[in-house]
């Protein structure tokens, strides 16, 4: 068996302040070195492998899935913050879950929510102020949350339902870059959580934060169950939904899933679109290409004109290759397990690094480079055992679907409307627990003519 190099604690330690602003250059300064799997040890009895190999990979998150489960990372450290729903459970519970909320998510479920989307993203792009630098994040961190509430809740019954989602968002946020200290500073986790601290460095302030987050929610099904209203929206099919025992989903569990729905399905896509619009604002011949598609939204049904969109559906795939917003995962091994020439011990745990796996450069031409082309019809084929821009194996991402159907419309509508221009040369990024855009500016100008408006 191959011996994987494992990063001296001293060294480790040396660079933990790098690591907590950002931790991907050190990734790749190891990867480098040690090649596509090393170890480190950050505390004792502690031992991470990373590795972007795509062998061990698929091992891991698919051939011999049945091995690995989340680590406490997950399951714990960000339940606490997000609850216990699909991204962070393992087992039979995990897979009962699964079963109830995947019908949602399939195409032909989607097609209902086509029309309520593109009302949230026309309202949005109503709302930029042309000629100006903005922060695209902003703009597509509202839209991307207002496209879940609203398609996917049908919470337009909801009082105060603007003033319901900003604070959501605000205690996402908050309770995120608490998680993020929490697992990049371990040795800290005892002062914050100490009770006489306040304000953000307090871990019993951001609890008692998404306390509150809950019951909003909780409020939003009440509401829900008294009203004369059945919409058929993903609230009331899990509240109508039983295991297969004839058993419902219990409400502490409803709100978990409803709230891991709210932070992963909004977040992940705000985060791609904000990378996409810099991408194509920074190469002007994509856009020509893709403007030569939008037409087709108004000649057909919102779907199958999505569907005949393929390249800006090659634009997405490209931006979700070099700025994957679920750039890591991790497992632990159940059992003492192998692939290839590399021992997998019971009770290790494994990071994977999809951010490196999507820019080695003996998998892809160029990987630095923007090019939507390498996703052209039939070449796709050629990555799939290495693009894994939504995990891979039974846990895949179970929006993925409406994550890709979503970002298409969105780009498709702003590049009807609006010409963008870039305003930074380079693009910058934060990785918090998804990969998040930095410093997103882009100058939006009013195309003549454009026909969005009047659709309000």
């Amino acid at each position: 068996m191959r011996k994987i190099e494992q990063i001296p604690a001293l060294r480790f330690l040396s660079k933990s302040r790098q690591i907590y602003k950002d931790p991907l250059p050190f990734h790749r300064e190891n990867f480098g070195k040690y090649g596509n799997t090393f170890k480190i040890s950050p505390k004792p009895g502690l031992t991470i492998h990373f590795t972007c190999d795509e062998k061990i990979t698929q091992h891991i998150l698919q051939k011999n899935q049945k091995n690995f489960n989340k680590s406490t990372l997950q399951t714990e450290d960000l339940g606490k913050y997000i609850g216990h729903g699909l991204l962070t459970e393992n087992g039979e519970k995990w897979r009962a879950n699964r079963k109830l909320i995947q019908p949602a998510f399939y195409k032909k479920s989607l097609v209902s929510l086509m029309g309520t989307m593109d009302e949230v993203i026309q309202e949005e792009f109503n709302k930029i102020k042309a000629d100006e630098v903005i922060d695209v994040y902003d703009v597509f961190n509202d839209l991307a949350f207002k496209v879940v509430a609203r398609s996917l809740f049908d919470l337009g019954d909801i009082d105060d339902l603007e003033g319901k989602i900003s604070r959501l968002q605000f205690i996402t946020e908050k309770a995120q870059r608490m998680l993020i200290k929490e697992l990049r500073i371990p040795w800290m986790k005892w002062y914050f959580d100490r009770e006489w601290l306040s304000g953000e460095n307090s871990i019993p302030y951001s609890l008692d934060l998404l306390k509150e987050a809950r019951d909003i929610l909780r409020n939003i099904i009440n509401n829900r169950r008294s009203s004369d209203k059945e919409p058929s929206d993903l609230l009331d099919m899990l509240l109508h939904s039983t295991y297969e025992d004839g058993t419902h989903m219990e409400d502490d569990q409803l709100i978990d899933e409803i709230l891991v729905l709210f932070i992963a399905g909004h977040e992940t896509t705000a985060n791609a679109l904000s990378f996409a619009a810099q991408l194509l604002a920074q190469n002007p011949e994509t856009i020509v290409k893709a403007s030569k598609e939008i037409g087709r939204l108004d000649k057909e049904d919102l779907m199958t004109g999505l569907m005949a969109m393929p390249y800006i559906k090659q634009c997405v795939d490209e931006t979700l290759r070099m700025y994957p917003p679920a750039y890591v995962t991790d497992r632990v091994a159940l059992e003492a397990d192998s692939c290839e020439d590399i021992e997998i011990k019971k009770d290790s745990i494994w990071l994977i690094s999809f951010y490196e796996m999507h820019r080695r450069k003996d998998l892809w031409e160029e990987p630095e480079a923007f090019n939507p082309d390498r996703f052209a019809p039939g070449k796709a084929k050629e990555y799939r055992d290495f693009y894994f821009p939504f995990g891979a194996g039974p846990r895949m991402c179970v929006g993925n679907n409406f994550a890709v159907f979503e970002m298409i419309l969105v780009i498709a509508r702003m590049l009807e409307r609006f010409e963008i221009t870039p305003v930074h040369k380079d693009i910058d990024y934060h990785p918090l627990i998804t990969l998040r855009p930095r410093n997103a500016d882009l100058v939006f100008k009013k195309k003549s003519g454009a026909m969005g408006e009047s659709r309000i």
